[in-house]
């Protein structure tokens, strides 16, 4: 769990950006007390108690552990300004053949999580049969029957990573593509190849 000044730095500027549209706002402060946190803001001679729940740095928590993970084939993860509850991030394959490109995803967490998972969804087209082309994945690890809380989001994202790689299609969502891929490998490959550098991101140099 995130120390204080770990969750002030982290979260400051977010709360800064939002309370400082508001003209009358004089001045906040973060606090902890047992297990909650808590922000006071201050308008003018008047301050106002909210209570910040446990699931902001829980969810830093998480953020922070991805990062200093190093997982190679998950890049550049951020959080939308403003809205804790949005990820994105670059998925970057190392299977052939959609290691010929890069692949931006963005994480979205209910306001319930971790008692209800996260939805993943590509905002880089793909060639793959387990992912439509709105970009909806069809994970087990974050599907109502299988998701658990104590699952980790480094977990789903290294599932994610492995179901890419390895493609399974006898669960997919685009039936005309695990077709192709259970039947004519060759051309899957050759058609998802070209794909991937049509509309692939670039990878990283590194």
């Amino acid at each position: 769990m995130l120390n204080y000044f770990e969750f002030v730095e982290l979260t400051s500027n977010i709360f800064y950006s939002c309370l400082k549209l508001t003209p009358k706002v004089s001045g906040f402060f973060f606090f902890k007390e047992r297990n909650w946190w808590g922000l006071v803001v201050c308008f003018n001679q008047v301050c106002i108690f909210i209570t910040c729940t446990w699931y902001i740095p829980f969810r830093f928590q998480e953020l922070n552990d991805i990062k200093t993970a190093g997982i190679k084939s998950f890049r550049d993860v951020t959080v939308a300004e403003g809205n804790l509850l949005s990820w994105t991030g670059v998925i970057v394959p190392e299977n052939p053949p959609f290691n010929k490109g890069a692949f931006r995803i963005e994480i979205t967490f209910p306001a319930e999580y971790p008692f209800k998972p996260p939805k993943i969804s590509f905002k880089t087209k793909i060639y793959h049969p387990n992912i439509d082309e709105k970009g909806q994945v069809c994970l087990p690890i974050i599907s109502a029957e299988n998701w658990k809380p104590a699952t980790k989001t480094e977990q789903v994202i290294q599932a994610l990573i492995q179901l890419v790689n390895d493609p399974e299609p006898d669960h997919p969502l685009r039936a005309d593509l695990a077709e192709e891929f259970t039947k004519d490998k060759r051309k899957f490959f050759k058609n998802a190849e070209d794909y991937t550098k049509k509309f692939g991101e670039k990878r990283p140099a590194d």
